[in-house]
């Protein structure tokens, strides 16, 4: 028989539960109206006290590499810090008792500046100036281009009304290593010279943002961010070796000091491939520091400058001779140290001699302007032009490098009697390094220019690879023509005057050296001149081209003053290379018949 005791806690207990699942069912309903259905109501009315926040987020600019993938040029991270004036004020910190305390504006201010490297007065003014420009401002910039230790040392303050947004910035860890041919970025990130420009394309990042509302107290509302991600840049590869480069500037930097000259240039390509190598100047430029250096300096004169190639010219003027069929290495020409010639032609040696038998070999061991020039007249001017453009002079490079200039090789039409012999030896026209190594490989590479290249290739953000298209191969003169031309370079470097100083031990080696005049307001500067010695090696399977030229040098005057830097620059790239010696002896041709 149940009594009341024991009914009365059996009602209790069903009565509290009652109460309680009446409370839960207010808090579901609730809970329903608020989430479902005015939810829409709720959500603008929060959005209506929040504040709509867009920022801006970077991709990072891509890299510029070397042919082994060593990074010339690459991007860092920066900070931009900025402040919200509507939320400056002291700040509630814990201190090392454990007790809260209050941290004034100022003070803080002045623990801020210590990591920018401003007064707490600054930093104050920045605020001041902010309101005083507009009551309801939310941004003030505080300080750009922070490092991450100073980024790391901000966050630690941990203020609720500081804030810092990653931003790339450029570095080039090298140097100057390949600087003239890196170029260089402006403090706004904006490319302003050499592949930084002409890649700019490929290496550009795609900026993303990321939206978001936030309330009154900087706290972002969850559910209202939006984002378009940030794409980085492409990743451009060279063709250059960045230690052989780097061993250039410094060979370059020392033979110009030495031999007091304005400027000094070393090329060096591939033959086979028409790849850079290394494209060397002094002076050069660090694109970590581009206001050290003058304006003049900042670009590539290797693409810009264009100078009279002199006696260079002669194996390029040899090898049309004898691929027209107009003569071959050992056809005899009597040549004087001076000679005239009709309609007032007045050609003269660098060296005074009588009339002298030369085989055409012998015209490019001595260097004979007169030999050269009585052969190369025989030839009708427009095949000369033909062939010279062929070359690739007066036509500039594929590398097509920001500022290269065009040599100038003026058409038949032009050419007065003087011009007509003149140009065979490199006078009455101008040319570019780079013309001037690509005519080269092509005597080198049996006769078949390949473009000059640069650029390998851009590997863009998702792994797709734009390989560099420099143009088709073309055939210039026929194969047993270069093998001739190739023998008679060497004998050129094996029986003239700088035999014992460009010598390589194992190796076999062809060139020519170029002593051009420099014009300069209408007629010839004195005493002074671009001087060039440029050939490859090994003469027996040539592989590389190397090219070094002097603008002005002083201590020597002459061609000859190029020979160590050529010596010691077609070593170390023989070495770096890895260029088995040759096998065979040279084949030497009669200099005089």
């Amino acid at each position: 028989m149940t009594t009341r005791s024991t009914r009365s806690p059996r009602r209790r207990t069903v009565v509290a539960l009652a109460v309680v699942l009446a409370v839960v069912v207010v808090f579901v309903v609730r809970l329903v109206d608020i989430q479902v259905v005015n939810a829409d109501e709720h959500v603008s009315d929060s959005l209506s006290m929040g504040i709509g926040v867009s920022r801006e987020t970077y991709g990072t600019r891509g890299s510029i590499v070397d042919a082994n993938g060593n990074t010339l040029a690459g991007s860092i991270l920066q900070y931009d810090a900025q402040l919200d004036p509507k939320l400056v004020g002291p700040v509630e910190r814990t201190g090392d008792d454990g007790e809260k305390q209050t941290v004034d504006w100022p003070t803080i201010a002045a623990e801020i500046g210590t990591i920018t490297g401003q007064t707490a007065e600054e930093i104050q003014q920045i605020v001041a100036d902010a309101v005083a420009e507009n009551p309801d401002s939310r941004y003030a910039r505080l300080a750009t281009g922070l490092s991450t230790e100073q980024y790391r040392a901000l966050a630690e303050l941990k203020l609720p009304f500081l804030f810092q947004n990653p931003h790339p910035a450029r570095s080039y860890p090298d140097g100057a290593v390949a600087g003239n041919l890196v170029g260089f970025v402006g403090s706004d990130g904006e490319p302003l010279a050499g592949l930084e420009l002409a890649e700019n394309e490929c290496l550009t990042a795609t900026k993303g943002s990321v939206t978001y509302e936030q309330g009154v107290d900087g706290t972002i509302i969850p559910g209202t961010e939006t984002e378009t991600p940030a794409v980085d840049g492409g990743t451009v590869t060279l063709t250059v070796d960045r230690d052989l480069q780097w061993y250039m500037q410094q060979l370059i930097s020392e033979q110009t000091q030495n031999l007091g000259a304005l400027h000094g240039q070393i090329m060096v390509a591939d033959v086979a491939t028409g790849e850079i190598k290394a494209a060397a100047e002094y002076p050069s430029v660090d694109p970590n520091d581009v206001d050290a250096t003058a304006v003049e300096d900042r670009g590539s004169r290797i693409f810009r400058d264009r100078f009279e190639p002199g006696s260079t010219f002669k194996g390029l003027s040899a090898s049309i001779a004898i691929d027209t069929g107009t003569a071959t290495p050992t056809t005899i020409v009597n040549a004087a140290g001076r000679e005239s010639f009709a309609d007032g032609v007045r050609v003269t040696d660098s060296m005074s001699h009588g009339d002298t038998p030369y085989t055409l070999t012998g015209v490019l061991i001595d260097s004979s302007n007169v030999g050269i020039s009585k052969i190369s007249v025989q030839i009708p001017s427009q095949t000369r032009y033909d062939y010279l453009t062929a070359f690739g002079i007066g036509q500039g490079s594929a590398v097509g490098f920001p500022g290269e200039q065009h040599g100038e090789l003026r058409t038949p039409d032009q050419w007065d009697p003087q011009t007509t012999y003149n140009i065979a030896f490199g006078q009455g026209v101008s040319t570019t390094l780079p013309e001037l190594v690509g005519a080269y490989q092509t005597i080198a590479n049996d006769g078949v220019k390949v473009p000059l290249k640069l650029v390998e290739s851009c590997t863009h953000a998702d792994g797709t690879v734009d390989a560099t298209d420099a143009g088709a191969p073309t055939q210039v003169l026929k194969p047993e023509t270069a093998t001739q031309v190739q023998q008679m370079l060497e004998n050129v470097l094996l029986q003239g005057s700088l035999a014992k100083s460009v010598a390589i031990s194992g190796y076999r080696i062809a060139g020519k050296t170029g002593t051009g005049e420099i014009a300069e307001n209408g007629s010839y500067k004195q005493g002074v001149y671009f001087t060039t010695l440029i050939g490859f090696a090994p003469a027996d399977d040539p592989q590389y081209v190397v090219a070094v030229t002097l603008d002005q040098p002083t201590a020597v005057r002459s061609s000859s003053a190029n020979a160590p830097a050529f010596q010691k620059a077609m070593t170390q790239v023989l070495k770096t290379f890895r260029v088995t010696p040759s096998t065979s002896e040279a084949v030497l041709l009669p200099k005089t018949g």
